[in-house]
């Protein structure tokens, strides 16, 4: 039997933006291929009154710059040390049976999720009934639990990452590096002045555009105070994703700045980007206070390639506190450095080749300067 006769299953959970916005684009891609497929939120099916508790539970632990977050994160990876069954697991074993049954009775051949909750119950049902499912990882780094789940194929976002997930037991053989799905429309290519018109930003104007990720995470204050001190004529546009405090905040603080837009959720993230000269992303992992340059993914490169603007590098220096802050402060200090604006050789044809050299190009200034 074609897979295109038999159905397909997508579960995905919205703690953070990213897991449904992954499961959105792969429901895009293979409706487009003629597959009959169903994307669905996973807490949907087992219990939805629990749902917005959860993922505005999960929300909340973002605030504060992702302060609680952060340290559950780090819980999870001391806990998964010990190889003990986590109680994230135990929880969702509990909804083995209520899956399973939706699973059958909708008669799903294939599940693809891109949440750990649903990997881990749909490993629980594994170990009792055939069937198939794929996880898809969102992350740029292994996350605590993976190693609990059992997919027959796993689809991380790039070869770099094997060995941080075979290092937390997921075999090699199950491992597709194939990056992270997104969305059609951001493969689209845009004519940039219409992206301008089209949002109402001035033709003739520069603008860099600051994503913080859906929940709208980082401290932005501080780096608008760096950025608006270094870099001139320019205006900056920040997307504040889903974090409402970080838009009142940001509003009152720069009311009387004619050169700052302030966005609140948006859909038309993709027109923005094609329409500006330079995006700043969160950090693809959280790595609190990790001092080296880690590897670099292509996205960012292969824009300014594609637009022909430049990459303006910022390292973090990250120092000994002295004096009485020694004593007040467990933590290091941090400074912010932005470097100059680095530009692509457009004079070659291969984009991908000029990507590459650019990425190297920023690679090693930025190691160079830390």
């Amino acid at each position: 039997m074609s897979i295109t006769t038999q159905k397909i299953l997508i579960l995905s959970c919205g703690t953070g933006g990213g897991h449904n916005s992954v499961a959105k684009a792969i429901q895009e891609n293979l409706i487009e291929r003629g597959i009959n497929v169903d994307f669905i939120e996973y807490l949907d099916i087992i219990n939805p009154r629990i749902r917005n508790k959860v993922n505005n539970l999960y929300i909340k632990s973002t605030r504060r710059n992702g302060k609680i977050f952060k340290v559950v994160y780090k819980l999870g990876e001391i806990y998964e040390k010990t190889n003990i069954k986590s109680p994230v697991y135990a929880l969702n074993f509990l909804n083995k049976n209520r899956l399973y049954k939706y699973i059958v009775e909708n008669k799903y051949k294939y599940i693809i999720t891109t949440h750990l909750f649903a990997a881990q119950t749909l490993t629980a049902i594994k170990k009792e009934h055939n069937i198939k499912f794929m996880a898809v990882a969102t992350d740029y780094v292994c996350i605590p639990f993976w190693k609990e789940t059992n997919p027959d194929y796993f689809i991380i976002p790039g070869e770099d990452l094997i060995d941080d997930f075979v290092s937390k037991g997921i075999e090699k053989e199950k491992l597709l590096p194939l990056g992270i799905p997104t969305a059609k429309t951001y493969r689209q290519e845009f004519d940039k002045n219409e992206c301008k018109k089209k949002l109402g930003l001035e033709v003739s104007k520069k603008y860099i555009l600051i994503l913080t990720g859906s929940m709208g995470f980082g401290n932005i204050t501080d780096m608008m105070e760096e950025l608006l001190k270094n870099i001139k004529d320019v205006s900056f546009i920040i997307s504040t994703g889903n974090n409402s405090k970080m838009l009142e905040v940001l509003n009152e603080k720069y009311k009387n700045l004619d050169n700052l837009i302030i966005l609140p959720f948006t859909n038309e993230i993709s027109e923005y980007m094609e329409g500006n000269i330079v995006h700043i992303y969160p950090e693809a992992a959280l790595w609190p206070y990790y001092e080296k340059i880690r590897k670099f993914k292509n996205g960012a490169f292969d824009l300014a390639v594609r637009n022909n603007v430049p990459i303006i590098p910022i390292v973090c220096i990250f120092r000994e506190p002295n004096g009485i802050r020694k004593i007040l402060k467990n933590k290091k200090d941090v400074t912010l450095k932005i470097l100059e604006p680095i530009n692509p050789q457009t004079e070659k044809k291969n984009r991908k080749e000029e990507s590459e050299e650019l990425k190297e190009k920023v690679f090693l200034e930025m190691k160079r300067r830390t």
